[in-house]
């Protein structure tokens, strides 16, 4: 199956109720562990590249022409959208150009008006060449590859004004963080999510942060239109501590030479296992 937008995969989510993971990638070793998970589990699945991520790969045709020719090679069949996580303006449109099937534009750092006026531009950019556009209301606490935020509770009536411009998803800051929780997290704002769901037309919402949040509070924002949920830290987290284990366990081949394979299969195989977790647990096994 070839690269798609997500537009198609999360309007289904959505009306059935359950949510796509999006999962950021890092190199090859993440795309492929991935990707074999969503074909095993039969997931549609949303590949997550953020700017910096896209530089460490050589720039965005790079991951394109890598992901498209692991489809090809590994004979993936279920949906598969390659997204700009947090995409600045020109971030976004240098994503469209080299081929990504959908992008975020990150205006929250805006007043709601230039977010507003970019986000327009960028779908007007985005929807002729078919690409699914995710826009932002409310920042997102902690940081991710730079970007900060400081976990602000999206306005409904702003949320709202986005949702009008032709927009595929909506991400809204409900309390969620990127990063590992504190020990006095408030929770997620289901109130306000709520209202932002029944403000927006059904639009399929984003919750960012999706590591560390309890799985009942993420059924409960399935419920209320949550469609696509972004998965980054953990990964991060469970690749680092099998990398780590595998070299103090082979401390002996120091001077020796390796193999790159061998070092970083474990910390593919935790990601993996990962994903199926979350995957069951969004709802979206078996869904493709």
């Amino acid at each position: 199956m070839p690269i798609v937008s997500a537009k198609e995969m999360l309007k289904t989510a959505r009306e059935q109720g359950y949510a796509v993971g999006q999962f950021n990638i890092n190199n090859l070793e993440w795309t492929k562990a991935i990707l074999l998970t969503a074909q095993e589990q039969q997931s549609p699945v949303i590949l997550g590249v953020s700017e910096g991520a896209g530089k460490y790969m050589a720039g965005y045709k790079t991951v394109v022409a890598m992901v498209r020719e692991m489809i090809d090679f590994y004979g993936i069949t279920v949906p598969v959208a390659i997204h700009l996580d947090h995409g600045s303006f020109e971030g976004a449109k240098a994503a469209m150009e080299a081929g990504f099937s959908s992008v975020m534009f990150d205006g929250s750092h805006y007043d709601i008006e230039e977010n507003i006026a970019k986000t327009k531009e960028i779908v007007a950019l985005a929807t002729p060449l078919g690409i699914s556009v995710e826009a932002e209301v409310g920042g997102i606490g902690g940081e991710e590859d730079g970007v900060i935020g400081n976990g602000e509770i999206a306005d409904p009536e702003e949320c709202r004004q986005i949702a009008q411009l032709g927009i595929s998803m909506l991400a809204a800051g409900i309390g969620n963080i990127h990063g590992t929780y504190p020990e006095n997290w408030a929770g997620l704002s289901m109130d306000v999510l709520k209202e932002i769901g029944e403000t927006t037309n059904n639009i399929p919402l984003v919750l960012h942060g999706g590591t560390g949040i309890p799985d009942a509070m993420v059924k409960e924002a399935i419920s209320y239109g949550v469609s696509k949920i972004n998965v980054n830290t953990e990964a991060q987290l469970v690749f680092a501590a099998a990398t780590r284990k595998y070299i103090e366990a082979n401390l002996d081949l120091k001077g020796k030479g390796f193999d790159p394979r061998k070092l970083l299969k474990p910390g593919a195989d935790a990601i993996a296992a990962v994903v199926k977790e979350k995957m069951d647990l969004f709802g979206s096994s078996h869904k493709a």
